[in-house]
């Protein structure tokens, strides 16, 4: 080959440069590099794809997350979604003390048209949720509705099994919970909701509305006080135990504002727990049952007689021999067998006195006084556990309705009535309705005069009398000067009355010069035993309780110990001159 043969092939190896660029680069190196930009090229093209398939999976799971969640929603409780995490405002005591809250919880479902094997997904999931069988379980996965609540608040280690197990169609929601630290000591106030976080019962239903507002921040704060009704709730389980009770119900009440500083009902239960609606233990005692309160009603006898004018305490009746009316024969429980002042009938708890200065007043009088004084109407109270007092019609109201009313029987009211009735026989005459929510400091709290003022203060003593020289003695709490009313009355049924069930109540106030606190307890069924010498009758049982809890709380409350032989002390509670000039030199 020659030189220029050499050189034309040579030349046929170099490529063309392209136009306006030089290049000494050889032919191999350009043809071994091409393979390489397109597979470049190709990956580039594919990556962008990829990539907008994830963005176009991302947006529809959020879409799917957002509009599942409506439906299950819809599906489930009804509701729009966003409400199933319902919030809701915490609950305090009068001194912030924390009553209920919300913790937050998660709860599983499971969407029927996603689930591969239903039976599988049972068999697993009932390893980890044993309390529901099986054949439940498939029912609730494969059953009509698409979307269905396996389980609301799991555990923290239920969540993480099921989690594991990794079931298709199966998701958990973020919820949450109704919690109630103190258990069950406030459960009959407190109440509960349902898995909705809605009110089902006491406040939690009472004030649904203020505690459900969304723009609610500020924790609901009522008037009780977690310390005095763990005191209330001790001692009167105690007294429950003591005496073989079937149940027992306590108040304490702020007598100037009405302020439920303590409610207790015996037996409790737990809020936090299963709840069931026939639940006996649910029941509330103190503001929803209605009882024959016996011998306490003759505070409201007494005062009555006073007011209208009808009795002064210079009088007093023959209580020597028994009332017979019809087929009734009304005697006394500690009979004198003789002739009784005023006074004397109200601190020996003499039926037969009660009864005919009952009759002096009227029946007429005597119903428009107990509804005066808020005895006949059921109470206003922020929960919807109230019981409808039981009394015989005005057409019914005959004179031996009057005489048996007078010693509290024939007429039924709850604990929460009787508490509410004695406040505002010492606190001046002020009807003040109960409540379970702090009022402001210093803002007075509304009321309507029922009664003298006169009269008021000579309750206040003769209560005290009751304590110191009548049927209350073991009510005394020494350096508390409490007054009150023993009251023993046996419990009525479709046959009539049973000797041997009692209601024993002591109802009382301190300190009694110059009144702050009413203090109630109420044994239900108590039995005698040996240090009672037998006995079941309230100034054995339910009075020492109310010593106690008198005794235990009134620091707490804010009242000191009195010196009870103190001048000024005696002057405001002697018992031989009222204010109204009336003598008792006989005490």
């Amino acid at each position: 080959m020659t030189d220029l043969a050499t050189e034309n092939w040579k030349d046929s190896l170099m490529v063309e440069p392209p136009l306006g660029v030089e290049s000494n680069q050889p032919l191999s190196e350009s043809r071994a590099k091409r393979p390489i930009e397109i597979a470049r090229t190709r990956l580039l093209v594919a990556g962008t794809i990829f990539a907008l398939c994830f963005a176009v999976l991302g947006v529809r799971i959020v879409d799917l997350a957002v509009n599942d969640e409506a439906e299950i929603a819809r599906s489930t409780t009804g509701r729009e979604a966003g409400t199933l995490g319902l919030a809701r405002a915490d609950v305090v005591d009068r001194n912030g003390m924390l009553l209920a809250t919300n913790l937050p919880t998660v709860s599983l479902y499971v969407d029927q048209t996603k689930v591969i094997d239903p039976e599988d997904a049972a068999d697993k999931l009932h390893a980890v949720l044993p309390e529901y069988s099986r054949d439940t379980l498939i029912k609730r996965i494969a059953g009509d509705a698409r979307y269905v609540w396996i389980k609301r608040s799991l555990t923290p280690e239920q969540e993480y099994q099921i989690n594991r197990l990794g079931l298709p169609g199966f998701s958990f929601e973020r919820e949450e919970r109704r919690v109630y630290p103190q258990g069950p000591l406030f459960a009959h106030v407190l109440g509960y909701t349902g898995i909705d976080n809605r009110g089902l019962s006491g406040v939690e239903r009472g004030l649904d509305r203020s505690l459900a507002a969304s723009d609610r921040k500020t924790p609901v704060m009522l008037s009780l006080d977690l310390r005095v009704q763990h005191i209330l709730a001790e001692e009167l389980s105690r007294a429950i135990v003591d005496f073989k009770g079937v149940g027992g119900a306590g108040v304490v009440l702020d007598v100037d504002s009405g302020e439920i500083i303590a409610m207790v009902s015996l037996p409790s239960f737990d809020p936090n727990g299963k709840k069931q609606q026939d639940d006996p233990n649910q029941f509330n005692r103190v503001t929803k049952g209605v009882y024959e309160l016996g011998s306490t009603f003759k505070a409201f006898t007494l005062a009555m007689a006073l007011d209208y004018g009808v009795v002064d305490l210079d009088d007093g009746y023959d209580a020597s021999m028994p009332i017979r009316i019809a087929r009734f024969t009304i005697n006394d429980d500690h009979p004198e067998n003789r002739w009784l002042s005023v006074p004397e009938i109200f601190m020996h708890s003499s039926n037969i006195g009660a009864a005919k200065m009952a009759l002096d007043v009227g029946a007429t009088r005597q119903r428009a006084f107990l509804k005066k004084i808020g005895l006949l109407d059921s109470i206003k109270l922020e929960m919807p556990e109230v019981g409808q007092p039981q009394s015989p019609t005005a057409k019914e109201w005959r004179d031996i309705s009057t005489m048996t009313i007078a010693f509290g029987h024939g007429v039924a009211v709850t604990p929460l009535h009787l508490a509410s009735g004695i406040a505002t026989l010492v606190n001046g005459g002020f009807l003040r309705e109960p409540t379970l929510l702090k009022r402001p400091a210093g803002v007075p709290a509304p009321g309507t005069r029922v009664l003298k003022a006169e009269t008021s203060e000579i309750m206040r003593r003769l209560l005290r009398l009751v304590v110191t020289d009548g049927t209350g003695k073991k009510a005394s709490a020494p350096g508390y000067l409490v007054g009150g009313k023993t009251g023993t009355a046996e419990k009525s049924s479709a046959t009539g009355y049973r000797k041997k069930s009692l209601i024993s109540t002591f109802v009382g106030a301190f300190p009694m010069n110059r009144p702050r606190y009413v203090v109630l307890a109420m044994i239900d069924e108590p039995k005698g035993n040996e240090a009672t010498h037998g006995f079941a009758t309230a100034g054995w049982t339910a009075a020492p309780l109310v010593s106690r809890v008198v005794t235990r709380t009134a620091p707490l409350l804010g009242v000191g110990p009195l010196d009870e032989d103190a001048a000024p002390v005696r002057h405001e509670m002697m018992v031989n001159e009222l204010s109204s000039g009336a003598k008792l030199a006989s005490f």
